[in-house]
């Protein structure tokens, strides 16, 4: 019997891509894979030419060969590499084809890089200060220096983990990459280099001040600049400010989480301010001008309307906190508490009697309370 078209075996048009073949091989090898199809005799002699097709396809030399000949390239020697493509189910050749699958689908979980170039040094972690502020602070904004333990590059072997600061040498036993491969029946298994550990490189003299890690612990001092507006739960990113990396490898970010402190006079809604002020009974009543102080420092005045009760707000405009990005200021709310008057004399007491006397029309609200309350008495008794 004839064979199959190397390029219907794939699924794929001739004249496909590099990246067609691919895909439609990782589609094949998916799809006939004999574990999937035990139930299908057919599945192991298909899965045999996919891996054959896909041999021949993704090698240029011989794909030019199989365009010009066919099948006929590789049969008594015609330059296609002599004898068949592919060793069939199990044998070498099956190894390479789905190790370049196998690479394509599970390369970004494995973590290294691929093909000879060697694995980069492994990136230094991210690291969190908490930074608490004063809400005038956050008001102003401030430039502030903080202490930060962290490791930093050795100045012993600048960062290479080698005494002198000779460079790190390839490790010869997974040639650069960190990974080594191990075959297992039908599949290609990557594994953590165990000479290297997983970096690529060896060092053969390590550093004694950072014992070959490249780096050392060390607190830092830093200047941040916290902008003008910055709230609880604000996240500042310094990047490449975190902790230095393995052997030369680069630096994390290092990220502030700013806590404003609550305040003894203001409370902080978003942008504005809320700032609750006693004022006296027959200050209340009378109505008049108070004076309350903002978070600028400054100082502001404001007219109580006579009758006012507790709970009654009123407003200053563009008294409250600057936006974060410069979009506007807030404004302060100025909310009423009428006071009670305490440890009244002789002639205070008098003089509350005969205003309590003559007050039957003053206090609406109570007036209105109590006619409530006669009436579900009454109600109640009916």
């Amino acid at each position: 019997m004839s064979k199959r078209d190397y390029y219907d075996v794939l699924g794929v048009a001739k004249g496909a891509s590099a990246d067609e073949i691919k895909k439609g091989y990782r589609k094949k090898a998916k799809e006939l894979h004999p574990d999937r199809n035990k139930d299908n005799p057919n599945a192991e002699s298909q899965f045999k030419d996919a891996n054959e097709a896909y041999e021949v396809l993704k090698d240029a030399e011989k794909k030019a060969a199989y365009d010009r000949f066919g099948h006929a390239a590789f049969e008594g020697g015609m330059g296609g590499g002599g004898g068949r493509p592919g060793a069939g189910f199990g044998g070498g050749d099956f190894s390479s084809a789905f190790s370049d699958v196998f690479d394509d689908l599970f390369g970004d979980f494995m973590g290294g890089q691929r093909g000879g170039g060697g694995r980069r040094a492994a990136r230094g972690s991210d690291l969190r200060y908490n930074l608490r502020v004063s809400l005038e602070d956050a008001y102003s904004g401030l430039q502030k220096t903080i202490n930060v333990p962290t490791a930093v590059a050795c100045s012993g072997c600048e960062g290479t983990g080698a005494e002198g600061g000779v460079e790190p040498s390839t490790c010869p036993t997974c040639s650069g990459m960190g990974k080594v491969r191990a075959q297992q029946g039908f599949f290609t298994v990557e594994r953590t280099c165990p000479t290297c550990s997983g970096l690529g490189q060896i060092i053969k003299n390590p550093c004694k001040s950072c014992q070959g890690a490249g780096r050392v612990e060390k607190d830092r001092a830093l200047s941040v600049n916290i902008p003008a507006g910055v709230e609880t739960g604000t996240r500042i990113r310094l990047a490449g400010e975190g902790e230095a990396g393995m052997r030369g490898g680069p630096p994390g970010d290092l990220y502030i989480f700013v806590e404003v402190a609550q305040h003894d006079l203001f409370e902080r809604d978003g942008v504005n301010l809320y700032c609750r002020v006693p004022v006296s009974m027959s200050k209340a009543a009378l109505g008049g001008s108070i004076e309350v102080p903002t978070i600028d420092g400054g100082r502001g005045r404001v007219q109580v309307p006579s009758g006012s009760q507790s709970g009654r707000q009123m407003r200053l405009r563009a008294k409250g906190m600057p936006a974060l990005r410069g979009a506007g200021v807030g404004d302060m709310f100025i909310e009423l508490a009428v006071e009670t008057p305490v440890n009244l004399t002789a002639r205070q007491k008098e003089l509350l009697r005969e205003f309590e006397d003559i007050s039957d029309d003053n206090n609406p609200e109570s007036n209105s309370f109590f006619s409530s309350v006669k009436s579900f008495w009454d109600g109640m008794k009916g």
